[in-house]
């Protein structure tokens, strides 16, 4: 909307980029803060056991099986037959590729085996089962 000046009779064209400005910073640090939460999307109750940190791997993928046994790879949806291709198409790119497992504990171990099985197909060599620390609170 044109404001006329006081002044004289034109209009003025200019276009008050405040508070363009001031949304934009609170969009900017919403997503910074929300980011870091979403990373784990894929709700996976992990079973108990000795945690190591696998945060320095040079190049990695997670697969998370749901407790439906839902197959994801790095948070997409996926399945068990096209899981091999996509896997074996990266590890051209990243040869030392580690591939981290994240299933439910409430899971049937013939759905684990199933993905492991698929990752062997795709010749992934290292693989990495992920658990939760043995003092995590009881839900």
């Amino acid at each position: 909307m044109a404001r006329r000046s006081r002044s004289s009779s034109r209009l003025i064209g200019e276009l008050n980029m405040t508070p363009l400005l001031d949304l934009t910073f609170l969009l900017l640090i919403t997503f910074m803060i929300t980011m870091p939460l979403v990373e784990n999307g894929i709700p996976v109750r992990l079973p108990l056991g000795k945690a190591s940190d696998l945060s320095d791997l040079p190049s990695r993928a997670t697969v998370s099986l749901d407790a439906a046994g839902t197959p994801f790879l790095d948070d997409v949806q996926t399945t068990l037959e096209l899981l091999p291709k996509t896997l074996v198409s990266r590890i051209e790119i990243e040869p030392d590729l580690t591939v981290l497992v994240r299933a439910d504990e409430s899971l049937p171990y013939g759905k684990v085996v199933a993905l492991m099985n698929a990752l062997h197909d795709a010749k992934i060599s290292r693989v990495a089962l992920v658990t939760s620390p043995k003092d995590r609170p009881a839900d």
